[in-house]
């Protein structure tokens, strides 16, 4: 192929969509490209009807709250016999409000939505991916009219993370019960949720009240490297090179 022919199928939808893309990255095999929400069904629908691309189907649509993205709740990674120290103080998720988030969140609106392509006439797939205007009322238009099957995809992510599909022929909660407040997948949503179900006997009926148990926060778990494997690969280098 010519160098002055794009190569990559991130390098071909750069150039066939231009100003269209906000973003086009390849990484270990995934390409990934982001487009404003204005443009996202012209996208959507270029990318299944051209021939040089064919996504013919849509997999998945979820959604993705960025609060607190980058941030862990690890106050040291001093390392002793007892394992990695941590602490749980800082600003985590759910200990402060978007609009006071770190910096380091500050880079793109709060939440996003991702769909996850297939072309089966290629054989590849591609991730679409567009972050909503509004924090307070995100926002995202409906792919439904492309594509029947992510009804019930757009009805999870606006259950579970409050994102509104404009277009959307039945938008409504889909796994959370009659009634439900907040969305739990969103993360300043408490751990122990703001309500409990529970049997009463005198009132012979399930109720609702407020949570029993104090307040708690789940420490993320941060992956590091671990010597111990690079090692071990050593010494079996060194046991293999002895036997010969």
């Amino acid at each position: 192929m010519s160098d002055n022919l794009p190569d990559t199928l991130a390098q071909r939808l750069t150039a066939r969509l231009g100003a269209d893309i906000v973003a086009a990255t390849e990484w270990r095999g995934e390409t990934v490209i982001e487009v404003l929400p204005e443009n996202w069904l012209r996208v959507a629908q270029l990318l299944r009807d051209e021939a040089e691309f064919r996504f013919e189907q849509v997999v998945d649509v979820c959604g993705v709250d960025y609060l607190s993205y980058g941030q862990a709740e690890w106050d040291t990674t001093d390392v002793s016999n007892q394992g990695f120290s941590r602490g749980v103080e800082g600003q985590g998720p759910g200990r402060f409000r978007w609009s006071e988030r770190p910096l380091v969140a500050a880079r793109h609106g709060r939440f996003a939505v991702v769909a996850q392509l297939l072309s089966l006439t290629h054989n590849r797939r591609l991730r679409l991916k567009s972050h909503c205007h509004d924090d307070a009322l995100p926002i995202m238009p409906s792919l439904t009219a492309l594509h029947p099957g992510v009804n019930w995809f757009e009805r999870e992510a606006f259950d579970l993370y409050g994102i509104v599909f404009d277009g959307h022929p039945d938008l409504r909660r889909i796994l959370t019960d009659y009634g439900f407040v907040g969305h739990p997948f969103r993360k300043d949503f408490p751990l122990i949720g703001n309500v409990e179900v529970r049997y009463d006997a005198e009132k012979q009926r399930v109720i609702y009240e407020p949570v029993s148990i104090d307040p708690r926060v789940l420490v993320p778990r941060v992956i590091r490297d671990d010597s111990r494997y690079d090692q071990a690969q050593a010494e079996a280098a060194t046991s293999a090179a002895a036997g010969k």
